[in-house]
């Protein structure tokens, strides 16, 4: 097999003349071509108006003519032998007692699912309820603002991004094929098969609950237990180790425990942080969401193509001289801004797209970077007060609603009273407020100047009835809990996992690393 990078097609042509073209790149006949498979595929809108798909494919031929085509291209860096990557599970060859997996988040659900393949019988204890249940439970939160702290879009089955683009991108450098696996595992699960080639995949809020439940039904099938609406309260530590947790008045004993409790279980980083488990506070960011018009945004990337392609993305970034960097986050194509609160009189937002992306803005939150200039970092907790802060701020100028205020307002500190040219795209209600309050003056100058920035990079970005929300304080985890070469914290037998320890970002990298912990206790368990 060969692999056949920058092969492009025009978005005005079929996929059909793809062999066509392949077999010109390659210098042969198309009956040559006994067979192709698109590995990756992406968008190239450099030279706008004429906009490509961009793919590099697979391609089997017998061994003679792959020899030859090889022969003839040799100083060609875009043909080169293909070796696919196959992720090896691992094999657990002991008796133990059932692993305890804390939190059903992707980092959890991964971590479950490889060691129920190695019939290891995990017990995932989850606070929040199962997905299907939740999502009623959310949808009454954006209806009615009555939250329930246990089960909203931070916690219960599938984590936080549950309700988001479910973007499944990762920057994580693989080479091991744990991303691909991740992939395969969602298609296996009820994913569109485009995600294991799509450049930037995705799969929607819709279709992640499917995947989810659809995960859990397979882990029980190999003998793993769930518990909703489960919340471990306290750790029982004996002589340095772990030996189990209590939850909801009962103890569950293992000397195995994942911690993948994502980055909002702040009760939980309190009670380890007591019981001296070491962490440490990290940086994060912090901002607002904003929205503009789905069609601005594609038309700026894709010109008059726009109409052809879906709902365009875009990613922004600028270091300013202040030190602070500005940038997007979980940009939401034809997406939706939603109400993410999990702690009454404390308002946090976020983005969320369905498969389709058929909302009529686009939205991204522009987050400073924050640190040691806002909180005391020698206090693990710190993050955590400051996130609180300006939630409570948010809460506050909205009157218990997403506060919302127009760029132009914010600029100037003034009060919006009306929209501009387009209204918002929300879940859950809003209320105009004073947002250019709720930063120090620093962070509020390093987002206009950020801002000022990516206006000169898409046209428009920097209108005035740009439409900001607020307050996206949950880009990462505030906390990073430290793990060693086993992949255990400072206490034996307890691994911290995924987004909330402060090892991933986003959904596919926290299953990657909830398949590393899974691993390593694999590995340390054999020994």
């Amino acid at each position: 097999m060969l692999k056949v990078d920058q092969i492009k097609l025009s978005v005005n042509d079929s996929e059909s003349k793809l062999k066509g073209i392949i077999a010109h790149k390659l210098k042969v006949n198309e009956n040559v071509i006994k067979d192709f498979s698109i590995l990756k595929k992406s968008i190239d809108a450099r030279k706008k108006p004429d906009v490509y798909y961009v793919f590099s494919v697979i391609v089997t031929l017998s061994k003679d003519d792959e020899k030859r085509i090889l022969a003839k291209c040799k100083k060609d860096n875009n043909i080169n032998p293909y070796k696919p990557m196959v992720y090896t599970i691992p094999k657990f060859n002991k008796e133990s007692d059932s692993p305890i997996v804390i939190g059903a988040g992707p980092a959890g659900l991964f971590a479950a699912y490889i060691l129920a393949l190695n019939n290891m019988h995990p017990l995932i204890l989850e606070r929040g309820k199962m997905v299907e249940e939740r999502t009623n439970d959310i949808l009454k939160f954006w209806e009615t603002g009555v939250l329930d702290t246990s089960s909203n879009v931070q916690f219960g089955e599938g984590g936080a991004g549950t309700f988001s683009d479910g973007k499944l991108n990762t920057l994580v450098n693989d080479k091991l094929g744990r991303n691909k696996f991740v992939l395969e595992t969602f298609v296996k699960f009820g994913a569109p098969s485009n995600i294991l080639y799509d450049y930037k995949p995705h799969i929607g809020t819709d279709i992640l609950k499917i995947v989810i439940a659809n995960m859990r039904k397979e882990i029980i099938s190999l003998g793993g237990e769930f518990k909703f609406n489960t919340t471990v309260s306290d750790f029982i530590f004996e002589n340095n180790k772990i030996i189990g947790v209590k939850a909801n008045g009962k103890s569950y004993f293992s000397d195995t425990v994942i911690l993948a409790i994502g980055h909002s279980a702040r009760d939980t980083f309190k009670k380890l942080h007591d019981l001296n488990v070491y962490m440490e506070a990290k940086d994060f960011a912090v901002g607002f969401r904003i929205e503009h018009p789905q069609e601005m945004i594609s038309y700026t990337m894709y010109s008059d193509a726009f109409s052809k392609l879906e709902p365009a993305p875009y990613k922004l970034a600028a270091n300013l001289n202040n030190g602070r960097g500005v940038y997007s986050f979980c940009m939401c194509p034809g997406g939706f801004v939603v109400n993410s609160s999990s702690e009454e009189n404390r308002l946090v937002v976020n983005g969320m797209s369905y498969s389709k992306r058929d909302s009529k803005n686009a939205n991204s939150a522009i987050v400073v970077s924050v640190g040691a200039n806002e909180f005391d970092k020698s206090n693990p907790l710190s993050g955590i007060a400051f996130q609180r802060a300006i939630e409570e701020a948010a809460f506050k100028a909205g009157n218990g609603y997403i506060p919302q205020q127009l760029y132009g307002d914010f600029k100037v500190k003034r009060l919006s009273k009306s929209y501009g040219d387009f209204s918002s795209e929300t879940k859950g209600k809003t209320s105009f407020g004073m947002l250019s309050d709720i930063f120090s003056q620093d962070i509020y100058q390093s987002f206009i100047d950020g801002m000022g920035i990516f206006g000169s990079k898409i046209k428009g970005f920097d209108r005035d009835d740009a439409i900001l929300s607020g307050v996206e304080s949950r880009t990462s985890s505030p906390v990073r809990i430290n793990r060693n070469e086993y992949f255990q914290a400072n206490i034996a037998g307890l691994y911290p996992c995924g987004e909330g320890a402060g090892y991933a970002g986003g959904i596919t990298s926290a299953a990657m690393d909830g398949i590393k912990v899974a691993e390593a206790v694999i590995s340390n368990l054999n020994l």
